[in-house]
């Protein structure tokens, strides 16, 4: 009887960096693209996207830099390895994009009261972000990395973090009896974080 083959991790996307030279758009689309509901290696800089209606569409290995999507509208958008730097994406919900192929990168970038809750993530790397209050519940966080980022009063309820991780993360509280942190790397100084519910005093 044959045993069965060990389940490889999943390959960590690469940041998309590579963009035709007429895919780089500065704060506006150009009127003959306004419509498409698909993008792909595409540079969006500067856009101004609050409360924009961005549902149905897709983005394929696009990066948004130094743009504002607070509010924005993503019920089944596709984002298949989409970078976002230095943007601001207040409240976005996550949680409503297409499942296949979901793949995200973030850097500098605030996520405030965003939801995440359910997605398949593992290998996501959140760097220099603010995620105040943001919402992982059920996510699937296997080996991500949030380097120096703010996490105060971020859910993470049942939440795979093994391998994840978090030495650098700020103002962490998280359950170990909730999450799976098999391996999860933490820095000294979040332990308080990981023993509020048993009301210790760490000094």
């Amino acid at each position: 009887m044959r045993r069965p083959t060990a389940r490889k991790p999943a390959k960590a996307l690469v940041r998309p960096d590579y963009f035709p030279l007429e895919n780089v758009l500065t704060r506006a689309l150009p009127p003959a693209l306004v419509g498409l509901s698909e993008f792909e290696q595409f540079h969006f800089i500067g856009f101004d996207l609050s409360q924009a209606d961005l549902a149905g569409r897709r983005f394929t290995d696009c990066l948004f830099e130094t743009c504002n999507l607070a509010g924005a509208s993503l019920a089944n958008t596709s984002l298949q390895n989409v970078a976002f730097d230095g943007c601001k994406l207040l409240g976005l919900q996550f949680t409503a994009c297409r499942d296949l192929l979901f793949g995200v990168h973030f850097d500098r970038c605030q996520l405030d009261y965003a939801l995440f809750g359910g997605k398949q993530m593992a290998g996501t790397r959140f760097e220099g972000c603010s995620l105040r209050e943001a919402d992982f519940a059920d996510t699937d966080l296997t080996g991500s990395v949030f380097a120096d980022c703010d996490l105060t009063g971020t859910l993470f309820e049942n939440t795979k973090l093994a391998g994840a991780d978090l030495c650098t993360a700020r103002h962490l509280q998280l359950d170990p009896a909730l999450n799976e942190v098999k391996g999860t790397r933490f820095a000294l100084e979040s332990l308080p974080g990981l023993l509020t519910k048993f009301g210790l005093v760490v000094e």
